[in-house]
């Protein structure tokens, strides 16, 4: 899973960031005076940078669910081996108190 500060995930912080400036640098583009083959070549820019920031985020999402499923997994076969040493300990257990049993014990 991803690091958290704050109850934020670090890629909801990237994500946010990159939503920031892409609104702020579009913004930018509106509001300045150039030619229109030029502001149609910023864009371009700033779209393939977000596409390669964007793609950067999901690489590391994937990588930290996958981390998590590993781990997942590792946590519940260790619970299958608690659990099934608890289940032989147990019937264990309950061998001997039958052993222990005498004669008396059963009609009483």
């Amino acid at each position: 899973m991803g690091h958290y500060d704050e109850g934020f995930s670090s890629g909801a912080v990237a994500f946010s960031f990159l939503s920031g400036a892409l609104l702020g640098a579009g913004l930018a583009l509106l509001l300045t005076p150039q030619p229109g083959d030029e502001t149609r070549r910023m864009i371009r820019g700033y779209a393939k940078k977000a596409e390669d920031d964007l793609s950067w985020i999901a690489k590391d999402a994937r990588g930290n669910v996958e981390n998590a499923v590993e781990h997942g997994k590792d946590l519940l076969e260790e619970g299958k081996k608690i659990l099934g040493s608890a289940y032989e300990s147990g019937k264990e257990a309950v061998r001997r108190s039958k052993k222990e049993r005498t004669p008396v014990d059963e009609a009483g």
